[in-house]
């Protein structure tokens, strides 16, 4: 796979598919949920997912597409060969109720290594990206290497419901947490949460509950600037399942893991 051959043509797919999305916000969408009434998924979803793996096949027809609404039919089960991982709109129901702060989403896979990432900002037209060892960019502007800071001048993007009684973590380290920090933030979008870290605007974010085509993408361009990616409980990230997940400028990564973090 020729990535740099790839670059400029992924570049336009996003283009393209974002001009689509604002054209949508005069349109009457038909909303439905997934897994839950807060989980959306709308036809602007599904149509920009299809004319995003149009695009794929028509420039190579042995790349497989793995996206979050399932457009492309087979299930990916192995990151062998070359695999596309697709989220059209990262925030749905920030674009259904705000028409702003989600984002499309595109990582390159190949053989299960990161090759490139893109996370598309549609409505403020920024453009993420990084090719694998060559930086990250935001429309064409080098990113800056994250440097270190402790955690009492950290912000943190972390939902609020993770520091109230739940099944999923001990929320008394939440807490801890949280007053320990300068400051807290939560956009609804993992892409532009991951990208507020990667800029050094916040300093980590983290969240109990992501899908591949949530992280995909950010873990390339986040690399690129010094920051870590992991699960909760420090492992590798799998790409082909739901996890806990965490991104942080490294300075502060551990620490968060092993002092306020306990899953249940």
């Amino acid at each position: 796979m020729d990535i740099h051959g790839l670059h400029n043509y992924t570049v336009a797919i996003l283009k393209e598919a974002g001009e689509r999305i604002r054209r949508s916000f005069h349109e009457v969408m038909q909303i439905e949920t997934k897994s839950d009434a807060n989980d959306l998924v709308t036809n602007i979803d599904k149509e920009i997912e299809q004319f995003i793996i149009n695009k794929i096949r028509t420039y190579d027809d042995t790349y497989r597409v793995f996206g979050e609404e399932g457009m492309a039919g087979n299930p990916v089960t192995s990151l062998e060969g070359v695999v596309w991982i697709v989220d059209p709109i990262d925030g749905t129901m920030n674009f259904v109720r705000q028409h702003r702060n989600f984002a499309i989403s595109i990582g390159i896979y190949e053989d299960g290594v990161g090759q490139a990432g893109y996370i598309y900002d549609v409505v403020a037209d920024e453009l993420y990206y990084a090719i694998a060892g060559e930086g990250a960019y935001m429309n064409g502007q080098r990113l800056a290497h994250l440097e270190a800071l402790p955690l009492n001048k950290s912000i943190v993007g972390i939902n609020a419901v993770w520091g109230t009684p739940n099944k999923k973590i001990e929320h008394e380290g939440v807490i801890r947490l949280i007053r320990k920090l300068r400051g807290t933030r939560s956009l609804g979008a993992a892409t532009l949460e991951m990208m507020a870290v990667a800029t050094g605007r916040m300093d980590a974010y983290i969240s109990l509950r992501l899908s591949p085509w949530d992280i995909a993408a950010g873990v390339i361009i986040a690399n690129e600037v010094g920051a870590i990616a992991s699960t909760l409980e420090n492992k590798k990230i799998n790409l082909l399942e739901q996890d806990t997940f965490i991104v942080s400028n490294p300075s502060i990564h551990s620490e968060i893991i092993n002092d306020y973090i306990t899953l249940k």
